[in-house]
């Protein structure tokens, strides 16, 4: 057993086919296969099944798959361990909810690609409960989620506090109680959204089901469906502010305990912090987002 053959089951595993393999890893088809078949004869045990679809894994396949990602998780760690210099260069993949990417990062993100050009920085954006997945399986560095996670493979820092405002499109009158919202439908980010799961709490506890549910995968499209009437959304007040203060739409307070919410920074446990990552949390302490 040796690390190409690892990487040749790995990427199998993962394609499902030995062409989609060969092609991610650049090799010869015949080369894919080989492989696997001398990692099979030495162990001893088939890891696939092939049939006309592809090949699916064994139940020693699958046994290997894990220790087969720990393992070249940890070379690659230790790679970037070794080449890590004092200057931040090299990979960084951050992960952020969509609300905090678009009013809390850009500056942020602006000066840090400033001031580390090496740095190849990359952004994604999703629900929370997508971004700490991530997190764990070593997909991002980091994320900007909301909070408090609890998790023993995971820490958190604390990032910032988020007023938390009920939206409505701009003619709706105040809220007296959230039982007026029982016959309006909400607007949310898909299944995994802290927001959205908050929102459907509160109702819940107000005794409030909400008529229909309609998922999006933008703030641009929830934001503009809000103000044309199609719904409601729970929202940061740092996002809808200015929306509210051109007219289109209106904010209604709600009740406190459910109205603020801190988005936290969270980073695997036992993953090597990059001097790249360590700019990064630098960058945030100094004070750059407000």
């Amino acid at each position: 057993m040796d690390i190409d053959m690892l990487r040749a089951f790995q990427a199998a595993a993962a394609a499902g086919t030995v062409s989609k393999a060969a092609l991610q890893l650049g090799y010869a088809q015949s080369n894919i296969t080989t492989k696997i078949r001398q990692l099979e004869n030495d162990l001893g045990t088939p890891l696939f099944y092939r049939h006309n679809r592809g090949i699916t894994l064994t139940p020693a396949g699958k046994t290997l798959k894990g220790y087969a990602d720990q393992v070249l998780r940890l070379m690659e760690e230790a790679r970037r361990a070794v080449t890590d210099g004092t200057a931040p260069k090299g990979s960084l993949a951050i992960g952020s909810m969509e609300t905090t990417a678009a009013v809390r990062l850009p500056e942020l993100l602006a000066s840090y690609h400033r001031s580390y050009p090496e740095v190849n920085l990359t952004l994604v954006t999703g629900p929370t409960e997508q971004l700490v997945q991530a997190v764990l399986d070593y997909e991002l560095d980091g994320a900007f989620v909301a909070g408090p996670v609890e998790h023993p493979d995971l820490l958190q820092d604390s990032f910032i506090e988020e007023e938390l405002m009920i939206v409505t499109d701009a003619a709706h009158p105040p809220l007296a109680s959230a039982k007026e919202l029982g016959s309006r439908t909400l607007l949310a980010f898909r299944a995994g959204c802290s927001y959205r799961a908050r929102m459907e709490q509160w109702l819940h506890e107000e005794g409030v089901m909400p008529v229909k549910i309609l998922e999006f995968g933008t703030l641009e499209t929830i934001l503009g469906c809000v103000a044309a009437g199609l719904g409601i959304s729970l929202l940061p007040r740092s996002i809808v502010q200015r929306k509210a203060e051109e007219g289109s739409i209106r904010c209604h307070p709600i009740a406190h305990k459910h109205s603020r919410v801190w988005t936290v920074l969270i980073r695997r446990r036992d993953a090597y912090v990059s001097q790249a990552y360590k700019a990064f949390t630098e960058q945030i302490h100094a004070g750059v987002v407000r």
